[in-house]
């Protein structure tokens, strides 16, 4: 009698967003809508893609509303009750955070709050005005209920006091759209300030969270349109290094904070670290590899929100190849001096992106007023 040979084992799939999470980086998703959360496709990356944590943003919303009609029986539930569209948006996008809250509070509660969390913006439209973002940081705090939110609030010059006051509140706080390093000791400050407010107030500081969010692609992307203006070979053999040197100074700037006094004195009562967050982390630029502001950003206790195109990527060919940011601040100095050298003025390249970045945000925020106002009247 003729055996069939014995089969050799194929070796283990290799699970490589697992191994970008044991290295200390928490995967969170750069989207969300009612269609993947009510598909089981949110609780599957969880489950599946080492997911353990969401981003929203307006752009997100005014895209999930404008497609399918997972939200049409709530919107023909606000127009009979006569709601207008501002009360509505925030009716409709505080049910989907709520919904995603529920679905990351076992592993908000595993993690020790650490993560699991689900972050949800102010309006955009107020991210020059103190008073009213903290009002309305406010209002969603107390609309959403549910512990493991983040209310993301621009870094704009007037959005530093309404961090300070918001923590201060014990509201927790992803603090968006910061661009450079002189910007985020600005919100390092805040911070710090909001803790020392919190704990006046009676807060438990160990219920605090907040992450600062350092747009990377999108300095690149602005930094090398113009290098390819000067044209010159020095300056062209600058693209695509000023993003990752950019946020690697930026973390060398973290670690001053957490080597500070102050710092440890918040820390003994109980205060959780505001932590790196990466975000806008799909490349812009096609010939880039598709993984880079994943695979040159690993570094422990860090997060990086990607959109699911990304984090297929990661899991298909993704590299975890150890440390990659702490020890690395002299190098990317040494960047940002050639970069100089060739003539970018930093000074205007982060005012560009911050003007450029809420003007997006109040554009899809007004793209999602229109969308609402349609499906209210039809």
């Amino acid at each position: 009698m003729n055996r069939p040979a014995p089969s050799t084992p194929s070796p283990a799939v290799r699970d490589r967003l697992a191994e970008l999470s044991a290295a200390g980086v928490s995967v969170w998703l750069d989207d969300l809508s009612r269609e993947r959360l009510r598909s089981g496709t949110l609780a599957a990356l969880v489950r599946d893609r080492s997911v353990v944590g969401v981003t929203t943003n307006p752009t997100i919303f005014a895209k999930a509303l404008s497609q399918g009609d997972a939200y049409d029986r709530q919107t023909a539930e606000l127009a009979a009750a006569g709601t207008d569209v501002a009360s509505a948006i925030r009716a409709i996008t505080v049910a989907d955070v709520q919904e995603a809250c529920d679905l990351f509070r076992p592993v908000w509660e595993s993690s020790g709050g650490v993560d699991g969390r689900v972050s949800l913006e102010v309006d955009p439209t107020l991210a020059r005005d103190s008073d009213a973002t903290v009002a309305e940081a406010a209002v969603l705090w107390k609309a959403v209920d549910r512990p493991n939110l983040l209310v993301k609030i621009p870094a704009t010059e007037q959005g530093l006091p309404a961090i300070v006051h918001a923590i201060a509140a014990g509201i927790s706080v992803n603090v968006t759209l910061i661009f450079s390093v002189e910007r985020y000791e600005l919100v390092a400050r805040a911070y710090l300030d909001g803790l020392a407010g919190a704990r006046r107030n009676g807060h438990d500081l160990g219920r605090i969270a907040s992450v600062a969010s350092f747009f990377v692609s999108r300095v690149d992307a602005e930094i090398d349109r113009r290098l390819d203006t000067i044209g010159t070979d020095a300056a062209l053999a600058l693209r695509g290094r000023a993003a990752v040197a950019n946020s690697r100074l930026a973390y060398a700037a973290y670690e001053k904070v957490l080597a500070s006094t102050e710092w440890a004195e918040l820390s003994d009562r109980g205060a959780t670290p505001q932590r790196p967050l990466w975000a806008s982390t799909g490349v812009k630029n096609p010939d880039y590899p598709d993984t880079l502001y994943v695979s040159e950003l690993v570094v422990a206790g860090t997060v990086n929100t990607m959109p699911e195109k990304t984090i297929d990527a990661f899991a298909d060919h993704g590299d975890t190849t150890g440390d990659r940011v702490t020890g690395y601040a002299d190098e990317a100095r040494a960047v940002f001096d050639e970069l100089e050298a060739v003539g970018i003025d930093f000074t205007d390249v982060f005012l560009t992106l911050e003007n450029e970045g809420v003007a997006a945000f109040e554009k899809s925020w007004a793209e999602l007023r229109d969308t609402v106002e349609h499906q209210l009247a039809r």
